[in-house]
Protein backbone atom coordinates (compact mmCIF):
# COMPACT_ATOMS: atom_id res chain seq x y z
CA UNK A 1 0.00 0.00 0.00
CA UNK A 2 1.45 3.46 -0.94
CA UNK A 3 1.76 6.26 1.42
CA UNK A 4 0.70 9.90 0.19
CA UNK A 5 3.17 12.05 -0.05
CA UNK A 6 0.85 14.32 2.34
CA UNK A 7 0.65 11.96 4.82
CA UNK A 8 4.77 11.59 5.26
CA UNK A 9 5.27 12.04 8.94
CA UNK A 10 8.41 14.81 8.59
CA UNK A 11 8.06 17.52 6.38
CA UNK A 12 10.79 18.05 5.21
CA UNK A 13 11.05 14.69 3.64
CA UNK A 14 7.65 14.95 2.55
CA UNK A 15 8.83 18.16 0.38
CA UNK A 16 11.79 16.43 -0.85
CA UNK A 17 9.46 13.62 -2.41
CA UNK A 18 7.09 16.15 -3.49
CA UNK A 19 10.02 17.51 -5.25
CA UNK A 20 11.44 13.73 -6.75
CA UNK A 21 7.83 13.32 -7.81
CA UNK A 22 7.34 16.97 -9.65
CA UNK A 23 10.87 16.53 -11.56
CA UNK A 24 11.32 19.72 -9.44
CA UNK A 25 15.14 19.95 -8.97
CA UNK A 26 15.40 23.47 -8.02
CA UNK A 27 12.80 22.86 -4.91
CA UNK A 28 14.71 19.80 -4.21
CA UNK A 29 18.18 20.89 -3.74
CA UNK A 30 16.73 24.17 -1.78
CA UNK A 31 16.07 21.38 0.73
CA UNK A 32 19.73 20.97 1.15
CA UNK A 33 22.45 22.06 3.46
CA UNK A 34 25.25 23.39 1.53
CA UNK A 35 27.65 20.41 2.84
CA UNK A 36 24.92 18.20 1.96
CA UNK A 37 26.20 14.33 1.09
CA UNK A 38 24.88 11.13 -0.07
CA UNK A 39 25.77 7.31 -0.90
CA UNK A 40 23.80 4.81 -3.24
CA UNK A 41 24.28 1.27 -1.71
CA UNK A 42 26.79 2.09 0.73
CA UNK A 43 29.33 4.04 -1.11
CA UNK A 44 29.15 8.13 -1.34
CA UNK A 45 28.52 9.33 -4.63
CA UNK A 46 28.74 13.03 -6.25
CA UNK A 47 25.99 14.59 -5.10
CA UNK A 48 24.66 17.34 -7.66
CA UNK A 49 25.62 14.29 -10.76
CA UNK A 50 23.83 11.59 -8.95
CA UNK A 51 20.31 13.63 -8.43
CA UNK A 52 20.40 14.76 -11.98
CA UNK A 53 21.11 11.14 -12.96
CA UNK A 54 19.20 9.40 -10.64
CA UNK A 55 16.47 11.33 -10.29
CA UNK A 56 15.83 13.95 -12.80
CA UNK A 57 16.86 13.15 -16.00
CA UNK A 58 15.58 10.01 -15.54
CA UNK A 59 12.36 11.23 -14.35
CA UNK A 60 12.76 9.48 -10.69
CA UNK A 61 9.49 8.90 -8.79
CA UNK A 62 9.05 7.32 -5.66
CA UNK A 63 5.89 5.48 -4.51
CA UNK A 64 6.54 5.12 -0.26
CA UNK A 65 5.24 1.66 1.02
CA UNK A 66 6.41 2.67 4.53
CA UNK A 67 8.23 5.24 6.87
CA UNK A 68 10.14 4.70 10.19
CA UNK A 69 12.04 7.13 12.60
CA UNK A 70 9.94 9.72 12.35
CA UNK A 71 9.10 9.67 8.89
CA UNK A 72 13.29 9.92 8.16
CA UNK A 73 13.31 6.36 7.42
CA UNK A 74 11.66 5.57 4.45
CA UNK A 75 10.81 2.26 1.99
CA UNK A 76 9.95 3.21 -1.44
CA UNK A 77 9.25 1.33 -4.83
CA UNK A 78 11.13 4.11 -6.92
CA UNK A 79 11.30 3.88 -10.77
CA UNK A 80 13.51 6.11 -13.24
CA UNK A 81 13.72 5.42 -17.13
CA UNK A 82 17.13 4.27 -16.54
CA UNK A 83 16.20 1.35 -14.48
CA UNK A 84 12.79 0.60 -14.53
CA UNK A 85 11.24 0.27 -10.82
CA UNK A 86 13.02 -1.47 -7.74
CA UNK A 87 12.19 -1.73 -3.80
CA UNK A 88 14.42 1.06 -2.49
CA UNK A 89 15.28 2.11 0.91
CA UNK A 90 15.97 5.72 1.79
CA UNK A 91 17.14 7.48 5.25
CA UNK A 92 17.35 11.33 5.61
CA UNK A 93 19.51 12.99 8.08
CA UNK A 94 17.36 16.41 8.67
CA UNK A 95 19.00 19.76 10.53
CA UNK A 96 16.99 22.51 10.71
CA UNK A 97 14.43 21.73 8.16
CA UNK A 98 17.64 20.87 5.67
CA UNK A 99 18.62 17.69 4.82
CA UNK A 100 22.25 17.53 5.39
CA UNK A 101 22.72 13.75 4.17
CA UNK A 102 20.57 11.15 2.52
CA UNK A 103 21.40 7.20 1.82
CA UNK A 104 19.82 4.80 -0.77
CA UNK A 105 20.32 1.58 -1.99
CA UNK A 106 18.31 -1.42 -2.21
CA UNK A 107 15.87 -2.80 -0.08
Amino acid sequence: MTIAIAKLSDPTVRAAVAAINAGDRAAFVALLTEDATMSDDGSDRDLADWIDREIFSSRGHMDVQSEADGGRALIANYSNETWGEMRTAWRFVVDGNRISRFETGQA
